[in-house]
C-alpha cells in the first residue's frame, strides 16, 4: 500500500517539474565582466547598444557602439526596430539602470540573446577596458596620491554629472563635509573624466566614496550610501 501511495505521489509530481525547469532555464544569461567581453569579442557581427544619452557617449563608448539613448523614446524605438532579432546584443549604461530596463525590454520583444554590460561602463572603465574617447587620461597617480595625503582625514567621492545615484549622494556628502570642515577634506573625482585613476581605483560603480586616514583606505562604500552610514565611518575612523 506505502508503495502504490510513493507511486501516485511521484506521478502526480512529474507534470509539475517540467515547466518548472523549463522555467529556470529562461533566466538571462548573468555574464562577469570578462566574459561579457569575451563574449563580444568572439561575436561576428555584434550590435552594441549605449543606452545614455548622447552626451555622455561623445565622452566615451565602446567601440563599436551605436547610441539609442532611451531619453529620445521615438529614436530608440526607431533604432531598436532596425536590430536583428536572432544576433546578439549587447547593452550598457553607466551602471546598470537604464540597461538594465533595456535589456529586459528586447527580452520581451523577443530578441533571442540580450547581454547587459555588468557594472555598466562605470566598472568597464573601473577594469580598465578599452572605450573610444577624446578626453585625457586625467589624474595621474602621483597626483591622487599627493591629494589623499594632504590631510589627515580625506573623503574621496568618485561620480558622475551623468549619474543620477551621484547626483543624488552628492548634498549629502557636501553636507557631512561641511559639519566636519576642521578635520576633514573631500576630494571629488569625475569618473569620465579619470579613466585611468578608476581602473587604478578598480571602482565597479558609480557613486564610489573612499575614506582615507593618514593616507590609507580605512572604509569604502558603492551606491546607495546614507548620511549616517558616513557618519559612522568618520567616527570610527577619528
Amino acid at each position: 500500500m506505502k508503495q502504490i501511495l510513493l507511486l501516485l505521489f511521484v506521478a502526480v509530481l512529474l507534470p509539475f517539474g517540467t515547466p518548472l525547469h523549463a522555467q529556470s532555464g529562461n533566466k538571462p544569461e548573468q555574464l562577469t565582466l570578462d566574459a561579457f567581453e569575451q563574449k563580444l569579442r568572439t561575436t561576428t557581427h555584434p550590435q552594441i547598444l549605449d543606452v545614455r544619452t548622447p552626451a555622455e557617449f561623445s565622452e566615451n563608448h565602446l567601440k563599436g557602439a551605436i547610441n539609442l539613448s532611451v531619453a529620445d523614446s521615438i529614436g530608440f524605438k526607431k533604432g531598436v526596430s532596425l536590430l536583428d532579432k536572432q544576433q546578439p546584443v549587447f547593452v550598457y549604461s553607466i551602471n546598470n539602470g537604464r540597461s538594465g530596463q533595456v535589456a529586459k525590454q528586447l527580452r520581451n520583444q523577443g530578441f533571442s540573446s540580450v547581454y547587459e554590460l555588468p557594472g555598466g561602463i562605470a566598472h568597464w572603465l573601473g577594469a580598465g577596458k578599452p572605450v573610444e574617447t577624446k578626453a585625457g587620461k586625467g589624474l595621474a597617480q602621483q597626483e591622487y596620491n599627493q591629494l589623499v595625503a594632504s590631510n589627515e582625514l580625506v573623503l574621496v567621492e568618485i561620480g558622475s554629472k551623468y549619474c543620477g545615484g551621484c547626483k543624488k549622494l552628492a548634498p549629502v556628502v557636501d553636507t557631512v563635509a561641511n559639519e566636519h570642515a576642521s578635520t576633514l577634506k573631500l576630494v571629488k573625482i569625475e569618473l569620465y573624466d579619470n579613466r585611468q585613476l578608476a581602473s587604478q581605483l578598480q571602482i565597479e560603480s558609480v557613486p564610489t566614496l573612499i575614506l582615507y586616514k593618514n593616507n590609507k583606505p580605512v572604509w569604502r562604500q558603492s551606491g546607495g550610501i546614507t548620511k549616517p552610514e558616513i557618519e559612522q565611518a568618520l567616527n570610527k575612523a577619528l
